[in-house]
């Protein structure tokens, strides 16, 4: 996903925002999700007891980061061009991995999946601005790669990190990369899932994808591009048909409905173009393969074997990327949180744990 949705997302059926009811119900700063189960059971104890008991239940329920206690709920920050929705999920003590979703203008509800890690650590996912329960934005000047990086490093801050993991699929790679160049001191680890770090290629890529597709398909891609006329119905399907083999084959319905229904339309065609295939945004001259060596944290791609992004690129990259680790997906296609989740998660837990542990390399 570094768009990996179809157009119809950009003309849904449903409300805008349904899941408004939820940002109404959010205040800004900390919501906590609910108490440990256990302090109801307090009650009829001695005070004593009550306090060793709430101290045990607080070393449960949080994670220290560089001394600030990091405590599972959600919450709106507000940042400098509006609010961004987040969520901490976890009481594991480990190094707090932020999650970076795909798009750019889409959401992070495919990478539920990883809030799993939070037995070994706070996991913090959350929606850029623009998409997803974050607040809306139409303003072009706020749709640049900068404009992500700072709107990251405030969620940083608010949560009182100096260093955290990065966790960036897609879209999102390039927006961890790019953060990693702004604040080396401030990330322990890249995970680079599926990404988009040269653009160029990657529009090769999917263009050879779409040689592999149906004859009406690929005729009717030919067709509608020249015309301009991307809502056309046979587009439509020629890119169902394109999502469905190298973007996603085991989506969850739920979360892909609601993605399609909050994602913006204006921010992924203006950094993107109108398909994954299709590049005339912002992003289409995006390639920084030649800075991969600058890179001094532990480093892991993956990607789908299936997958849009393209297994040979993606071993490339670690090529070019010291120290760095590479694993492919079987069965998967773009959005492995998907279509790979326990094999993801398998992989993703055991990089993040041996990299707790590693110092950043000369």
């Amino acid at each position: 996903m570094k768009g990996a949705l179809r157009q119809a997302a950009f003309r849904p059926q449903l409300k805008r925002d349904p899941l408004g009811r939820n940002r109404v119900e959010l205040q800004e700063g900390f919501v906590p999700n609910h108490l440990p189960r256990g302090l109801a059971s307090l009650r009829a104890v001695s005070p004593i007891a009550l306090l060793m008991g709430l101290a045990g239940c607080s070393q449960m329920a949080r994670g220290d980061c560089a001394g600030t206690p990091i405590r599972p709920g959600e919450a709106m920050l507000r940042v400098a061009d509006g609010r961004i929705w987040y969520k901490i999920t976890g009481t594991g003590r480990g190094t707090p991995v932020i999650l970076l979703h795909g798009g750019p203008g889409y959401s992070s509800f495919y990478l539920k999946p990883f809030e799993a890690l939070g037995d070994d650590r706070p996991v913090v996912r959350y929606d850029q601005l623009g998409g997803g329960k974050s607040d809306r934005i139409t303003d072009t000047t706020l749709f640049t790669i900068d404009h992500f990086v700072r709107e990251l490093d405030s969620l940083r801050a608010h949560l009182g990190c100096q260093r955290v993991h990065l966790l960036g699929h897609s879209w999102g790679t390039i927006l961890a990369f790019e953060y990693y160049r702004a604040h080396p001191e401030h990330v322990a680890s890249l995970i680079l899932g599926s990404a988009a770090l040269d653009m160029p290629t990657w529009e090769r890529n999917t263009r050879r994808l779409v040689g592999t597709l149906s004859d009406s398909a690929q005729r009717a891609i030919r067709v509608r591009e020249a015309q301009g006329q991307f809502d056309a119905p046979d587009y439509q399907t020629a890119l169902g048909e394109f999502y469905g083999r190298y973007v996603w084959r085991h989506p969850v319905q739920a979360d892909l409905d609601s993605t399609f229904a909050t994602a913006s339309a204006a921010i992924y065609t203006y950094m993107q173009g109108p398909s994954e295939f299709t590049i005339t945004g912002t992003l289409k001259r995006y390639d920084v393969t030649a800075q991969l060596a600058t890179i001094r944290v532990p480093t892991l791609y993956t990607v789908g074997e299936f997958d849009e992004a393209n297994p040979p690129t993606i071993r490339h990259f670690a090529e070019l990327t010291p120290g760095a680790h590479v694993a492919v997906l079987a069965g998967a296609a773009h959005l492995t949180p998907w279509d790979a989740p326990e094999e993801n998660l398998r992989i993703v837990r055991a990089f993040l744990r041996r990299s707790d542990s590693t110092t950043v390399r000369p």
